[in-house]
């Protein structure tokens, strides 16, 4: 970062840290939540902040779905600038593919409806639309939709794609050079890199990396109504308009999925957020003046918030005491998730058992003199593999290894992807000469592990 954020303890702004303790415990003894970040800031300074090693401060990481907020951001900015208006014609846009939206539904479709997920459809119609081998805008404007546009929500990657490339088109440039001077640079964000299509489309719905101090730099400025450290980024107006209901979301089973949807942000029982397959969040929290940003990894994100309103809410406006504040700095800075128990490796080769095909993209494991080789088609990972600890390399994909011989016959090795949310468990069967291989949380997209890098 280009400037770092304002410091103070928990207790110069009211925050008691024996909650934020407690929810350290909460996230730690959870069977199915593997935490990697936590930064908390009140009254726009920093009272507690903490990664799990591996996991790092300076690590850019995997957003999924909390990409969306980025881009609701830049059409906030957009918008600002009168590049466009919500009720705009999406077709309008587009006018190399006008004959081929025929339904009256789609020809009626606004920016405000893919903003607000409310296109009609009534489900996520990505798969529909990335089998067409031509533009995925193209494929989207061909798919009627199954109700009045404004109607009915439904959670929707074409839509913010489809915003995505307006965005793009207008600007003449990707979703990320377009933030870098208008976003990135006034809030100090330095490294943002974003996946792209073939199109050279930045993906909009998915595909941001960003560090956890990023994510909580975009909770402070929406926080704040838009203004940055004094400076204005986006209108008052479009920050009230993004983090209030546009459209019911009552048919979500999880509570804090029912609340109603913004412009690319969730409402929350309390506050508003953005947030990301496998447990990226960037919560708001107006009434007690206060951001959460986290990461990890788990397929219960409910679980998560639940966490937070248990521990975390109660904790602001209560005031602790200095060595409560000594104690959650200690820490924090000593964060760590465990590695894998294990013996000495012993050396060995192993291919894919029949079983996996499918789910991994490894096709062979070697251990040899304290190294262990993970071979997929195009990429080789040579890590040392030390038992008892995390070992970690950059290239060609940021990862750390943990493991060895669990018992007399069988190898066991984590894997965890320090750019994303993933850990890919290898389990090699000595006397099979086989592995198996499979994913905590499989990642959404192609898991090829040379994706899972900024």
């Amino acid at each position: 970062m280009t400037h770092t954020l304002p410091a103070g303890t928990p207790a110069d702004h009211d925050v008691d840290s024996r909650g934020v303790s407690a929810f350290l415990d909460a996230v730690e003894a959870a069977p199915n939540i593997e935490p990697h970040s936590l930064l908390v800031l009140r009254h726009g300074h920093q009272v507690a902040a903490g990664w799990w090693a591996p996991y790092r401060a300076d690590r850019p990481y995997m957003l999924y779905s909390l990409s969306k907020s980025f881009t609701s951001t830049a059409l906030g900015l957009a918008l600002d600038e009168g590049l466009l208006r919500l009720d705009d014609r999406v077709v309008d846009f587009f006018p190399e593919y006008r004959e081929l939206a025929t339904d009256p539904g789609t020809r009626a479709m606004r920016v405000r409806h893919l903003a607000s997920m409310s296109t009609g459809h009534t489900r996520d119609t990505w798969d529909e639309v990335e089998s067409d081998p031509g533009d995925p805008v193209r494929a989207f404007l061909r798919l009627a939709p199954d109700r009045e546009p404004g109607t009915v929500f439904a959670y929707n990657q074409p839509a913010t794609y489809t915003l995505g490339a307006i965005l793009q088109r207008l600007t003449g440039t990707t979703l990320a050079g377009y933030l870098r001077p208008r976003l990135f640079d006034p809030l100090g964000i330095d490294a943002a890199t974003w996946q792209q299509d073939a199109a050279g489309r930045d993906l909009g719905f998915i595909g941001l990396f960003l560090t956890t101090d990023a994510i909580a730099r975009l909770g402070e400025l929406y926080l704040r109504r838009g203004v940055w450290q004094g400076r204005r980024i986006l209108s008052e107006d479009w920050v009230a308009a993004a983090t209030r209901p546009q459209i019911p979301t009552t048919g979500e089973q999880n509570p804090d999925w029912a609340q109603g949807y913004g412009f690319q942000f969730w409402m929350s029982r309390h506050g508003f957020r953005g947030d990301g397959a496998f447990g990226q969040f960037c919560l708001v929290l107006p009434e007690q003046d206060a951001v959460v940003a986290y990461t990890g990894a788990t397929v219960e994100m409910q679980a998560v918030l639940d966490l937070v309103w248990r521990h975390l809410l109660p904790a602001f406006g209560t005031r602790g005491s200095a060595a409560d504040d000594a104690a959650l700095a200690a820490r924090l800075g000593n964060l760590a998730l465990p590695p894998v128990p294990s013996g000495d490796p012993r050396p060995g080769t192993w291919s894919l058992s029949p079983a996996g095909a499918g789910a991994t993209p490894l096709t062979e494991v070697v251990v040899r003199d304290g190294e262990i080789v993970l071979r997929e088609p195009g990429t080789e990972l040579r890590l040392p593999l030390v038992p008892g600890r995390w070992t970690v390399a950059d290239e060609p994909v940021p990862v750390a290894v943990s493991g060895g011989w669990a018992d007399g016959t069988h190898l066991a090795v984590d894997l965890l992807f320090l750019h994303a949310p993933h850990r890919l468990s290898v389990t090699a069967d000595v006397d099979a000469g086989t592995f198996d291989a499979h994913w905590a949380a499989t990642p959404l997209l192609p898991p090829s592990l040379r994706l899972l890098r900024a």
